[in-house]
Parts: structure tokens; sequence; C-alpha cells
């Protein structure tokens, strides 16, 4: 499964990571130089979770971020048994 987070679609991504040399010019130097350009990934922050999708638990990746802002609804640890109205739903259904 690739690393892409079910809600907001947040993905690795590439970017750059620049290395300076030399003293900035207000600091009285002739300018920072770049040294080295190297690739580099930025990946996001993602976690297995579960999850309600459409009503049944099923395990997502989702970001950190998405879970924090609530897009995420997780399902009851436990059923606690039935109650007696759960009882009566059954029986009548």
């Amino acid at each position: 499964m690739p690393r892409v987070c079910k809600f907001t679609g947040a993905r690795t991504t590439t970017g750059r990571k620049i290395h300076y040399r030399g003293r900035p010019k207000y600091q009285g130097g002739i300018g920072l130089k770049p040294s080295g350009i190297a690739q580099r990934k930025i990946k996001p922050n993602i976690q297995t979770v579960r999850a309600l999708i459409d009503g049944k638990p099923a395990r997502i990746k989702a970001t950190a971020k998405s879970i924090r802002n609530g897009l995420v609804v997780k399902p009851l640890r436990r059923k606690y048994g039935y109650t007696r109205l759960q009882k009566l739903q059954q029986q009548a259904g």
C-alpha cells in the first residue's frame, strides 16, 4: 500500500537540501555560495488507524494532522453487551 493519507491525499514529495558556505554580506563577507545541492524526500507523518468507513471499521492510513483535526472517526473499542432496546430492535427487525 502506498504512503498516502485517505483523507487529505498527503504523500511523499521531493525537494532539495542546499548547503551554503561563506559569510553573509551583512556580516562583512562576500555572500553565501551554495556548496552542495542534495535531493531529499519529505515524508508526511502517516499512521495506520482503525476508522469507521461507510459505517464499518477498517484499517486505513491517515496523517497525524487529519487525526488531530477530527477527520478520522474511530470505532468503539468494545461493545458492553446488549441493552434492552437493542434486543427489542433485533427481535423486531
